[in-house]
């Protein structure tokens, strides 16, 4: 059986979730300020969903639909987020998404984890785009993907529902021939 391999940068190790993560997941998508800004991550963040969620990982894997690592501090072997790639292999592409623990924000972590991915995707799935999505009150969000070589294709006015709002969303995307390795 394959699992989603292990990427390394300077301070990170990125590595597919184990259910003895869940604790650590728990604690740090319950914060209202993480899940604000992510579609996907619920709040209240409920006993359980930690475990079901990292429960989906390896068969999306092995179906090709999704590559999903934990964001680690090599040194503390701390969990402090997630980052992931939902893939479209029909059409060579993919799209990048992230979290970082509140903790953890502003340190350049999601940067070095989205480079990680980001050559991953382009060099061991053979995907020819990988795209990404912020809502436009994330600047931060904008600036990760600036900094990894992205390019802003424009905003999804209204495009997505969260908490009774309707939010507005940058698209931004990054084509092989234009990484910069």
């Amino acid at each position: 059986m394959e699992t989603c391999p292990h990427l390394e940068s300077e301070r990170l190790l990125l590595r597919p979730f184990d259910l003895a993560d869940a604790p650590a997941v728990r604690e740090l998508a319950r914060e209202r300020d993480v899940a604000s800004t992510t579609l996907l991550v619920p709040h209240p963040y409920e006993d359980g969903m930690a475990e079901q969620w990292i429960s989906t990982h390896q068969q999306r894997f092995e179906l090709g639909e999704l590559a999903c690592f934990a964001i680690v501090l090599k040194q503390e072997q701390a969990l402090i987020g997630a980052i992931d790639l939902a893939i479209r292999a029909e059409h060579q592409r993919a799209e990048l998404g992230y979290w970082i623990g509140k903790p953890f924000w502003a340190r350049g972590y999601c940067t070095e984890a989205a480079r990680l991915v980001v050559r991953y995707g382009f060099e061991d799935l053979g995907l020819n785009r990988i795209a990404a999505h912020h809502m436009s009150r994330n600047p931060a969000s904008g600036r990760v993907l600036e900094k990894i070589g992205m390019q802003h294709e424009g905003r999804l006015k209204q495009y997505v529902h969260k908490w009774d709002v309707f939010e507005d969303v940058e698209c931004c995307s990054i084509l092989r021939r234009d990484f910069q390795r």
